[in-house]
């Protein structure tokens, strides 16, 4: 009698830690988080790759996984499908997407300024402003996407027409270079670290600087909110415990900008973003840190900036009422310690 009950406090309690097990995994797998970054070597969405690399999202209890898609309006695609939970990407995205009924919101701000410079090719030096664009083809990451929308703003703003202007999906990185090399492109407009290679080479020279509030406030008319954490609303909605987990890794992050050099910061970055020249970027970040909220909260002026820009050009926003107080939410980040 003794050894069956024996037996079968063993096998209960076996069968209690499998439960517990199973349990276990269970929530590990619900706390897996994949984020779809517009490209992750670039500087402009740097928190994401660096947040990772100091094991912020460890420390959350947290299992992210980083995919890497260079065009920001295929990110957003791969949003709307469920493919991903989450896109590291432009805020106006959130915007654009309202006009079509589908409310997505960023819960934490990256950036106060673009990070984007209009690089003009060396080979045409003639061209000292937008308003020498026309005829031009003008590189962008991808038709539809932001730097799509502010390269068309910018030429409104000089007196062009939409049509004066032809812009060409060129992506970024060599991509970029490639096409500028062999005069695909006159123009284009890309982030750090394509921007320093092109510079260095002397192949290109810069047009237009968005990677600083002044450049930006000349250029737009105000703040302009770029790189963010944007998810479905619903979807935070229903997952706070796991959106309030993102935000503390990211708010830390954007703390650890603030309060470390840009050769300190480039030390936890992969080597492979580089580029084979580590000095050229850490000069880079270090001129374009400004671009990067201290908080994670979206700067007040900022979403009437995006909206201007995007009234204009964006046909899914133009003649609609956009709510812009439904395309982000500031909960999260001032929730962190």
């Amino acid at each position: 009698m003794r050894s069956s009950r024996t037996f079968f406090h063993t096998v209960a309690l076996s069968l209690v830690m499998t439960a517990a097990s199973l349990a276990a995994t269970a929530a590990n797998a619900a706390d897996k988080i994949s984020i779809m970054v517009g490209g992750y070597e670039k500087q402009i969405y740097l928190p994401a790759k660096l947040a990772e690399s100091l094991g912020y999202f460890k420390d959350e209890g947290l299992e992210v996984e980083l995919l890497n898609e260079s065009a920001g309006v295929d990110a957003e695609n791969q949003l709307l499908a469920g493919a991903v939970q989450g896109v590291v990407g432009f805020y106006d995205h959130c915007v654009d997407l309202q006009a079509k009924g589908k409310f997505i919101k960023s819960v934490v701000q990256f950036s106060q300024a673009p990070g984007e410079v209009e690089l003009v090719s060396a080979k045409y030096p003639d061209i000292k402003s937008f308003a020498d664009l026309k005829g031009k083809r003008a590189g962008v990451t991808g038709l539809g996407s932001s730097t799509n929308f502010l390269t068309l703003y910018m030429a409104s703003k000089a007196g062009l027409s939409p049509a004066d202007v032809t812009p060409v999906p060129v992506g970024a990185g060599q991509t970029f270079i490639a096409a500028m090399q062999q005069d695909a492109i006159q123009v284009g407009m890309t982030t750090e670290p394509t921007i320093s290679r092109l510079l260095k080479t002397g192949e290109a020279k810069i047009l237009v600087d968005l990677r600083t509030l002044k450049g930006t406030e000349k250029a737009l008319g105000g703040t302009y909110p770029a790189a963010s954490l944007y998810m479905d609303a619903a979807w935070v909605d229903a997952h706070k415990e796991e959106v309030q987990k993102l935000a503390n890794a990211f708010v830390k992050t954007l703390r650890f900008i603030h309060t470390h050099s840009a050769a300190e910061i480039a030390d936890k970055m992969p080597k492979d973003f580089y580029v084979g020249d580590k000095d050229g970027y850490i000069k880079a970040l270090d001129a374009g840190k400004e671009m990067f909220t201290a908080d994670g909260v979206m700067p007040e002026d900022g979403p009437k900036t995006v909206l201007a820009v995007l009234s204009q050009f964006s046909k899914n926003v133009k003649g609609k009422t956009i709510d812009l107080s439904k395309t982000y939410t500031t909960e999260f980040v001032k929730n962190v310690k």
